[in-house]
């Protein structure tokens, strides 16, 4: 999900621990190099913000890219990396995407850009990640003056593990954790969905991406595996969103990703978009990857109101 590690994580005790700190001083101002030089080209650039500090656990960063082209505030998207939840890096892209293209294309487009990082499985066990995010967007929100976007627009989006957290952010945020758009990019929609599952031992699942992240068996905490899969969160007053994955994705079943819209269209959610890319496997390899990703840049500006 995302790009292969090199090796399991150890599976680590994790702890639900509150916020100690978060990234402001005394005076206010923001941890982070701020205002940098252009790290995306036409966005005023915040680097390494501390968005959450947790005791016991490494700071959590976001970097945040602004567009200067536009009249303030701009409608933002965090982006949520992929990586099978034990891996990634919020600065960086699938390699089998055109590099360096999809933030500058999201700036073009009159969009900001928080790119998150989040625990991994091997730090903590889920709901940590799905926390992470939350608390991710309540930091935009509560910054949203100083950063200079607008608190009223936020959207979400997510490649493969990345995308299951963007679609259980849209489907379960309220308050100041709701979102306004979301693209789920071959997200995992339902975590005990997966080819070749009834085959394996359960030895060989404990060390599936899914097994870590939940820290058991799905027989061993049915509802837990239920409350992190999106699929069990559609709703009617979902966000506008965009499903779109590769239809022939070895990694995360196609079928994902068609099953949560089904969902969604069977609760009556009035904006919901199925995408799905011929011939293209897990991130968009096999394609020309600049094409649905100009698709998802234009859903989320629509959506947005970026203009």
């Amino acid at each position: 999900m995302g790009g292969p590690g090199e090796g399991r994580p150890p599976r680590l005790a994790a702890r639900r621990l509150p916020a100690m700190s978060t990234s402001l001083e005394s005076d206010g101002a923001l941890e982070g190099e701020l205002d940098v030089s252009a790290v995306v080209p036409g966005a005023v650039c915040h680097r390494g913000v501390t968005y959450v500090a947790r005791q016991g656990f490494r700071r959590l960063l976001m970097d945040v890219y602004v567009p200067v082209r536009r009249t303030p505030p701009a409608p933002c998207v965090v982006w949520i990396h992929g990586g099978a939840w034990w891996e990634g890096d919020r600065r960086e892209t699938p390699s089998t995407w055109p590099p360096g293209l999809f933030f500058p294309l999201l700036v073009e487009a009159g969009l900001a850009v928080a790119t998150i990082d989040y625990r991994f499985s091997g730090e903590a066990r889920w709901p940590a990640q799905g926390d992470d995010v939350a608390e991710a967007l309540r930091f935009l929100r509560a910054h949203a003056d100083v950063l200079r976007i607008d608190p009223a627009r936020i959207g979400v989006a997510g490649e493969s593990a990345g995308g299951h957290l963007a679609a259980m952010a849209a489907l379960t945020g309220t308050g100041p954790t709701a979102v306004q758009a979301a693209a789920v990019l071959y997200g995992v929609t339902d975590l005990r969905d997966f080819d070749g599952v009834e085959q394996a031992t359960p030895e060989e699942r404990r060390g599936t991406p899914e097994v870590l992240l939940m820290g058991g068996l799905p027989d061993e905490a049915p509802a837990a595996w239920d409350a992190a899969s999106p699929i069990t969160h559609a709703h009617a007053d979902a966000p506008p969103m965009l499903l779109i994955s590769g239809d022939a994705d070895s990694v995360v079943p196609v079928r994902q990703t068609v099953r949560l819209h089904e969902a969604l269209v069977a609760a009556g959610a009035r904006d919901v978009v199925l995408d799905l890319v011929p011939g293209a496997d897990h991130c968009f390899g096999g394609v020309d990857a600049e094409v649905p990703l100009r698709r998802i840049v234009e859903f989320l500006a629509e959506r947005l109101r970026a203009g």
